[in-house]
């Protein structure tokens, strides 16, 4: 999570206490930040990465962001995923943080990829190629490269564990781990 400034705190405590005239609140109610990056365009080799001139921020909240090449396009960008986290949270019965107020990290889930612990983590190590990872029911093989498709990581499963999930376009590790444990059980 990015330090908060003494002037980011300010600003977090002015609309905390602006947040108690009202009950429904919109992405103004909140403590916004807008910064200009200064970092090097993303390499050519990540062409699914694009490096974003300017940043919005909505301050103690881990990850709710907007980037854009104008302060403009940032903060929209922050007023769609501000839009859809609410609904999110409103189909789930769940209240929308106070303004001001410091948000956790919330993980989703793990009880479908973990139905199945020992296929997991050999799927860790011999599809991902890494010692460990932390996966949830919404991960996916977008999650663990740089590529523009998962073919090779299609190929992989295909050669390890003789599936096919190419039609998972989503890359859903759940949904790709229940299809190998149901071959396995065949």
């Amino acid at each position: 999570m990015t330090p908060v400034s003494v002037k980011e705190s300010l600003i977090a405590s002015w609309k905390f206490w602006l947040s108690f005239r009202k009950r429904d609140w919109e992405l103004g109610d909140y403590p916004v930040v807008i910064r200009k990056q200064n970092v090097p365009d993303l390499e050519p080799s990540t062409p699914r990465f694009t490096s974003y001139r300017y940043w919005a921020r909505i301050v103690n909240w881990w990850v709710m962001t907007g980037g854009g090449d104008t302060p403009e396009e940032a903060l929209k960008e922050l007023a769609v995923q501000f839009n859809q986290m609410r609904d999110s949270r409103q189909r789930e019965g769940k209240s929308m943080p106070r303004p001001g107020m410091k948000v956790p990290l919330e993980f989703a889930a793990s009880k479908r990829v973990y139905a199945h612990p020992d296929l997991t983590d050999d799927f860790i190590a011999r599809v991902l190629g890494i010692e460990w990872a932390f996966i949830s029911d919404q991960s996916s093989l977008w999650d663990f490269h740089t590529e523009t498709t998962n073919d090779a990581l299609y190929a992989r499963i295909k050669d390890v564990y003789g599936v096919d999930v190419s039609d998972i376009e989503s890359g859903n590790l759940a949904k790709i781990l229940d299809r190998i444990a149901v071959s396995r059980s065949r």
